[in-house]
Formats: structure tokens, C-alpha cells, sequence
């Protein structure tokens, strides 16, 4: 089966790293950023071009969510399989003819950050049984966890992963934003940060919460509100709140 990847970002390049370390061969990664694309080409040593789609198979699509719909109009043959690997867009917002799908890995990516592709939970969906079974096994060809998945579902396996994810990434920037702020290492962190991540593999979220806020620390939460401003402060009250507000408080 050819398979060519779209685009040139993170996902792109980690889906296109996956396949060639189990195996899978693909006969282009295609974009519009030619840098990038060729930093994959070398390392991966995958075909690459700009202005030239090789015939394919299977077309995935690793670009932006918003850029979708655009770029699955330059593929014009019809009697391929196509697929996005968007969490939130139904497959119907692929723009052709040809066989519509979703192949759609649950992590975050970085190209400068190694992962382990068989933990990752890939969510496909095809037109068809058989669409579903090409998915299937391509994706078990990387994967350890593959479950087929409607766009009602996805969009709020989606949802979570940016309040799991997202979410607390930018919280992690907002912690390192204060102990910069006051020549405090963020390392000293780094083990606090690792437990409670470890805590919920083994622990329900909601019955490893700790803290001033679910202990109802009125003198500890005013405390804190006084050493903060602007964005940070309007953070630590929302959250505090919804804290309060989970555990009745």
C-alpha cells in the first residue's frame, strides 16, 4: 500500500517516524514548509516534495484543524483513502471524492521530544468495514492500544486531552513564570510535578486532590492572592473555586 503523509509539523513528522521505525514504508511526505520537510527527508529518508503529490493509497492528513478542509482539496484522486488526524473534526470535512477517515493519535507532540509509539491510543473511523479494517491494522502496526471511535465520541476524547493536557501544560508555564520570577529553580519542582502525574495512575484525580484550596485554607488562599496579578491571580481564583465548588466546600 503507498502512503503519503501531509504536512511538515510535529504530528507529521512523529507519524511519519512511527511508520519507519515499524517498518512501514511511505512514498512521500508532502507540504508547503520545504525547511521542514526536508529536515524529515534526511532523517527519515522519505521523498519529499512541495509542489508535486505522489499517487497514493492512503493520504493522512497532519495539518492544522483549521487548514483541513483546504488541504484535502489538492487530492483528487478518487479511488484512495484519505484520513485526518484531527480529534475534533468529523471526517466528512475532508473536501473529495474519494473514501473520507479519521486516524487520530491521543498525545501531545514536539519533534524534539522522543515518545514511545505503542502506548499511544489511536482513534480511526472509517465509510466502511473495510476502511475500518485498513485503519485497524495500520494503526496496530505502531500501536498496542487501537479503538475505533464516531466523531460524537472523539470530540470529547478530544475535549479532555486539552483540559488533561493543555490545560495543565499552561499552568506548568504560569508555576515557572513565579519561581523565575523570584530566582527560584523550576528543577525543585520537577519532582512534585512527576509524583502527582504518577499519583493518578493509581489514585482517582479527584480523591488525590490536596492543598489550601480543598482543605478550605481561607488564610492560605489569601495569602497566595496577595503575591499575585493580572492573568496569574484571575487563574489561581478560578481554579480555587472550582476546586471548592467540586468538593462542596
Amino acid at each position: 500500500m503507498q502512503i503519503v503523509i501531509i504536512g511538515s509539523g510535529n504530528v507529521a513528522y512523529h507519524m511519519a517516524k512511527a511508520f519507519t521505525l515499524k517498518g512501514i514504508p511511505l512514498a512521500q511526505v508532502f507540504g508547503r514548509n520545504e525547511k521542514e520537510l526536508g529536515k524529515i527527508s534526511e532523517e527519515l529518508n522519505i521523498p519529499y516534495s512541495t509542489d508535486h503529490l505522489e499517487e497514493a493509497d492512503l493520504y493522512i492528513l497532519c495539518v492544522s484543524d483549521h487548514s483541513v478542509e483546504e488541504v484535502s482539496k489538492i487530492i483528487t484522486k478518487k479511488d484512495c483513502l484519505v484520513a485526518h488526524t484531527s480529534g475534533s473534526l468529523p471526517k466528512e470535512v475532508l473536501a473529495g471524492e474519494y473514501r473520507k477517515s479519521c486516524f487520530y493519535p491521543l498525545q501531545t507532540f514536539s519533534k524534539s521530544k522522543e515518545l514511545e509509539y505503542e502506548k499511544i491510543p489511536f482513534f480511526i473511523e472509517g465509510e466502511n468495514e473495510k476502511d475500518q479494517k485498513i485503519l485497524f491494522d495500520l494503526a496496530s502496526k505502531i500501536s498496542e492500544r487501537v479503538m475505533e471511535s464516531n466523531h460524537e465520541k472523539r470530540k470529547y476524547i478530544h475535549l479532555t486531552a486539552v483540559f488533561a493536557c493543555n490545560f495543565v501544560n499552561h499552568l506548568f508555564s504560569r508555576a515557572k513564570e513565579i519561581s523565575d520570577s523570584q530566582d527560584i529553580p523550576f528543577d525543585y519542582f520537577l519532582p512534585l510535578i512527576d509524583e502527582t502525574v504518577q499519583k493518578i495512575h493509581e489514585i482517582e484525580p479527584k480523591t488525590a486532590q490536596t492543598g489550601p484550596a480543598v482543605r478550605n485554607d481561607i488564610r492560605i488562599l489569601q495569602l497566595h492572592e496577595q503575591l499575585l496579578k493580572d492573568e496569574s491571580l484571575e487563574i489561581y481564583k478560578t481554579m480555587n473555586h472550582s476546586i471548592q465548588k467540586m468538593y462542596e466546600l
